[in-house]
């Protein structure tokens, strides 16, 4: 990920209200329940392919429930992480109040991790998260900029999944970084003023050429 992603990304907190649900409907719905105080559901695992919200997950749920366990991306854990977890999880399992959240790239079953830790990822509710396609993304970009009253001219959608990247997170900080910097010139956004705002982002680098897609 390029340092404009990850500069853009650190301006907006993840939250469960930014997150993109897509296919993950069901999943978000869960998650709510669990932030309101619902402990039917304490121990989540959510797995999925780089790009899928599951780091964006982990970090609302830090945020909303600050006295969970909270671990992003249980594949890397060593050999002490793995302990420290799963004593989590006994924990847990003696005090109804406990919450476990974990994330992974795989299903749990197929993390390569101990046995009984992976026994325990699996025991509650386990959830695939699916990236968003690129209609899905257009889709939420422009119920993003309605919701902001942005009136983006034809063309500055596609350029951006064409172009820029297609990180939702990224796309949705752009969207909100453009808002801002349309508001400080006093124009109204368009490509040309998405382009110039990139190009100083991101040190003077040329954008790619916008002609090509208009």
């Amino acid at each position: 990920m390029s340092q404009l992603a990850l500069d853009l990304l650190a301006r907006v907190a993840p939250s469960l209200d930014n997150f993109v649900a897509g296919s993950n409907r069901e999943c978000l719905h869960a998650l709510r329940a669990l932030a309101d105080g619902d402990r039917r559901h304490r121990l989540i695992y959510l797995w999925g392919l780089p790009g899928c919200g599951r780091s964006h997950l982990a970090g609302a749920l830090a945020r909303a429930l600050p006295q969970a366990c909270v671990v992003d991306d249980v594949q890397r854990l060593d050999a002490g992480g793995q302990t420290a977890l799963f004593g989590r999880f006994l924990a847990a399992a003696a005090d109804p109040d406990q919450v476990v959240i974990t994330t992974g790239d795989r299903p749990p079953l197929a993390l390569d991790l101990r046995e009984d830790l992976r026994s325990r990822l699996g025991a509650g509710l386990v959830f695939e998260l699916r990236a968003p396609d690129d209609a899905g993304r257009a889709q939420a970009l422009a119920q993003a900029a309605r919701e902001r009253g942005l009136r983006l001219p034809e063309g500055v959608i596609s350029w951006l999944l064409t172009h820029h990247s297609r990180d939702l997170r990224v796309l949705m900080a752009t969207l909100e970084a453009l808002d801002r910097h349309a508001l400080a010139r006093q124009r109204a956004p368009s490509l040309p003023l998405l382009r110039e705002w990139l190009a100083g982002a991101s040190g003077g680098r040329d954008t790619p050429a916008a002609d090509k897609i208009l």
